[in-house]
């Protein structure tokens, strides 16, 4: 069973966690097919991507036996596109789900979605989380933050970190009608808002910053380009590079 189930509505990619048996924990392997299917969803015609997930919730958080490379599966990260991402969350949305909703385009969630950042009871925090302040008001963000208190779906709502609450089992749907009406609109003009947006409006916080560079060194590191220097220092030759 795959953990990133990929299908297509039309110009519509729905990029779903398919770990439903473990609440869709979020493992190092679901964040690289996450990262590798919004790679594909971006190099392809599709128009619009959304983000959700297979069972009764979005997810639980971190798997603690296979911690993620987080920073890969959340959007304007890892997943790097101007195209839109919206994301459609149901039940529990835990720990890195807070971010990875909060940082995609558009939110949708069901009545019985409760977001929960826990870190402060458990000591730990990656910090990208703190981005969230740049995202919605900053006492809602700290509420969301400080106290770890659960978050209900209406109260997510009122302080702008979903877009619309819809009944249960209908959030795919929401997201679809969503979707479709951006793919009506011109994708250059959501483009150039996207990475405005995202470029220059939103205030970036250091975890947010150090993975982007992460993200950054990694496309060099990985490269073609790094494979022939190496190949050439070891032979005593000039490279020759290729831009890859």
């Amino acid at each position: 069973m795959s953990e990133v189930l990929v299908r297509h509505e039309g110009p519509v990619t729905i990029i779903s966690i398919n770990r439903p048996d473990k609440l869709n924990a979020l493992s190092n392997k679901v964040a690289h097919k996450l990262q590798r299917a919004f790679a594909e969803f971006d190099a392809s015609p599709q128009k619009v991507s959304i983000l959700t997930a297979e069972g009764r919730a979005f997810t639980s958080g971190a798997d603690v036996s296979d911690l993620p490379e987080f920073w890969r599966c959340v959007p304007t990260l890892g997943i790097t596109t101007n195209k839109p991402v919206i994301a459609a969350v149901q039940g529990w949305c835990v720990g890195g789900g807070v971010v990875m909703s909060a940082m995609a385009d558009l939110c949708v969630c069901t009545e019985n979605t409760t977001f929960w950042y826990p870190e402060a009871t458990l000591g730990l925090t990656g910090g990208v989380i703190c981005s969230l302040a740049g995202r919605i008001p900053h006492k809602a963000a700290m509420e969301v933050m400080y106290l770890a208190r659960k978050t209900s779906a209406r109260r997510a709502y009122e302080i702008g970190l979903v877009n619309e609450v819809v009944p249960d089992g209908e959030h795919l749907q929401a997201a679809l009608r969503m979707a479709n009406e951006l793919c009506s609109l011109a994708p250059l003009v959501l483009g150039a808002i996207k990475k405005i947006v995202n470029g220059n409006i939103l205030p970036k916080g250091p975890a947010e910053i150090a993975a982007m560079m992460t993200r950054d060194m990694g496309v060099i590191s990985t490269s073609d380009d790094f494979r022939e220097g190496q190949q050439a220092f070891l032979e005593k030759r000039r490279p020759v590079f290729s831009g890859r």
